[in-house]
């Protein structure tokens, strides 16, 4: 099985294990994610962003909720000043095989390996926009995060919650 790695970077000959700053008892390692989380790494690497999705344990009233308006089953909320970024933003996708790699994280689709990966392919993402909109997901653009931020976090819904230290300030929110 396949897995991917996002960049804004076009010629990374082999990824070496780091040490994860978010997770100092990890070893050393190289992140990637599965295709089904793909859609949340199609943006700037520092945009903040809050993804929630229906999950087997989310509760009918968080359902209703968080998802009581909309079909999707999976929202990608980013902040409105992102925009122009993720417009111009020209990312790559790196493809590696799935051997080395286990799973540390199933909600957020997080494997690691402990070691150096060269990739098998790399690719133009390509439109951004184009590629999140063709997907079964809802992308909203709001003026801050951290209201939704933490409804969600107290919620029975699957989270996500990607570089939120970029978020404005909650200031005002």
């Amino acid at each position: 099985m396949e897995r991917y790695h996002y960049s804004e970077e076009p010629d990374i000959a082999a990824f070496v294990p780091r040490p994860a700053p978010a997770d100092p008892g990890l070893p050393p390692v190289v992140y990637a994610i599965d295709r089904e989380r793909a859609p949340h790494y199609w943006f700037p690497r520092d945009c903040p962003r809050v993804i929630y999705a229906k999950g087997e344990r989310t509760s009918e009233a968080d359902r209703r909720a968080l998802f009581g308006d909309t079909a999707a089953s999976k929202v990608i909320a980013v902040e409105n000043g992102w925009l122009e970024r993720i417009r111009e933003t020209k990312l790559y996708v790196y493809t590696f095989a799935g051997d080395s790699f286990r799973l540390l994280d199933g909600t957020a689709g997080y494997y690691v390996s402990e070691e150096t990966v060269v990739p098998l392919r790399v690719e133009p993402v390509g439109d951004l926009l184009a590629k999140l909109l063709a997907e079964p997901l809802e992308l909203r653009f709001m003026p801050c995060l951290h209201r939704l931020r933490d409804t969600v976090v107290a919620s029975t819904a699957d989270f996500s919650i990607i570089r939120f230290r970029n978020a404005s300030p909650r200031i005002g929110c």
